[in-house]
């Protein structure tokens, strides 16, 4: 089956703002981000991934690993967005129905950075059998992915409790077990210290282990 990836990316030093005052946090948001893709694009049945960001930087790094780069939409600061997450995966959806039409639709979040290609081909497996589901994260009630067959509509609710949100919507949880990458975003340092047990993809790692790095002392 084709599947088209979205992924939201932040992006600026505002970013990971729960990881604390360290010194590399917004380069450790921009490593989740690379390493979140390039196992997407490594994963067999990931036609296209798309990423949606506002960061000039960043948007060149990730197409340089061969994303197509969505660009969020400009506001001035009297109108933000009150859900600006929603809001960006919601353009990435568009563009994505309008480009491929024909195509399954996943949108992951952007911070994972443990992701296998084996864990995306895991997912998108059990996916193809349901109109709409989803990855639970690791505490089981957030949500890491949330997927959509070929003409399904799909509604982004990410957020606090955003597991009972997209079960509201009709969305079924898969059945992955909660070692699986997938369902290790990291938001804390305690998620972080756990994506690296599981083996971080290069970015992250070439971030965690510079001289200076919190992750390396």
């Amino acid at each position: 089956m084709s599947w088209v990836a979205i992924v939201p990316v932040k992006g600026n030093p505002g970013a990971k703002s729960r990881l604390g005052e360290r010194p590399d946090r917004a380069g450790l948001a921009d490593a989740f981000a690379l390493d979140t893709v390039a196992a997407l694009l490594a994963a067999h049945g990931v036609d296209r991934v798309l990423v949606v960001t506002g960061d000039g930087e960043l948007s060149g790094r990730l197409a340089e690993l061969g994303v197509d780069i969505v660009r969020e939409a400009p506001v001035r600061e009297s109108i933000l967005p009150a859900d600006p997450l929603n809001a960006a995966i919601r353009q990435g959806l568009v563009v994505a129905r309008g480009a491929f039409p024909e195509a399954n639709l996943a949108v992951l979040t952007g911070d994972l950075p443990a992701l296998t290609p084996a864990d995306v081909e895991r997912t998108l497996h059990l996916a193809a059998a349901h109109d709409r589901s989803l990855v639970p994260d690791a505490a089981g009630t957030g949500t890491t992915a949330l997927l959509a067959l070929a003409g399904v509509a799909i509604e982004p609710r990410f957020g606090v409790g955003s597991r009972a949100a997209h079960e509201a919507a009709g969305h079924v949880p898969l059945v992955l077990a909660a070692s699986v990458s997938i369902r290790h975003d990291v938001d804390t340092a305690a998620d972080l210290a756990v994506a690296q047990r599981l083996g971080v993809g290069p970015h992250t790692l070439l971030v965690v282990e510079a001289p200076g790095s919190a992750a390396a002392r």
